[in-house]
């Protein structure tokens, strides 16, 4: 059938039709940030998960980064991050677990980094607060070499140990037990 009403009522149709529900904006959103992932071929799978980021000056405003960091990371020539720091950064920022796959100097290093760096907050005489383990001695002496760039100024001593004996002259005899 034909619907009448007058020009009043037609008006306020269309205003009831136009306004966004938090549902669709919502939706719009998730749409927003799909194509965002697919266009940087960022698969990902789990629930809540946070939004990747497009740029590194986001890390500052969102997440709080270490001024110092944010310095030395525009320092080393990153501009943008890569489709691994994009989304495996703000993951581990909101503390979840991952696992996450990406090719030969795709930026895994710095994206884990990041996360390291930001959850210790600052310096503290506490002993080794955080453990990274690398399968190859090449490997360790890259993220030992990437880290501490990237904390450079910021109060954080960076170490790396590849052997116990190394470890017991540099550390003193006690350290084994002491951490």
């Amino acid at each position: 059938g034909i619907k009448w009403m007058s020009s009043l009522e037609a008006k306020f149709e269309d205003a009831k039709d136009k306004k966004p529900t938090a549902e669709k904006l919502e939706r719009l959103r998730r749409e927003k940030i799909n194509r965002f992932r697919h266009q940087h071929k960022i698969n990902i799978q789990g629930t809540d998960l946070p939004d990747p980021i497009a740029t590194f000056d986001q890390l500052q405003k969102e997440y709080k980064v270490h001024p110092k960091i944010m310095e030395n990371i525009q320092a080393a020539g990153f501009r943008v991050p890569t489709p691994i720091q994009m989304q495996a950064i703000p993951v581990m920022l909101h503390g979840r677990e991952l696992l996450a796959s990406a090719p030969t100097g795709s930026g895994k290093t710095l994206a884990f980094c990041v996360p390291l760096l930001t959850h210790l907050k600052q310096p503290r005489n506490k002993g080794f607060r955080a453990l990274i383990i690398s399968p190859t001695r090449e490997l360790a002496s890259q993220t030992h070499r990437e880290l501490v760039r990237l904390a450079e100024g910021t109060g954080f001593r960076i170490h790396m140990i590849h052997k116990a004996t190394e470890a017991a002259k540099k550390f003193g005899p006690k350290s084994s037990k002491k951490f």
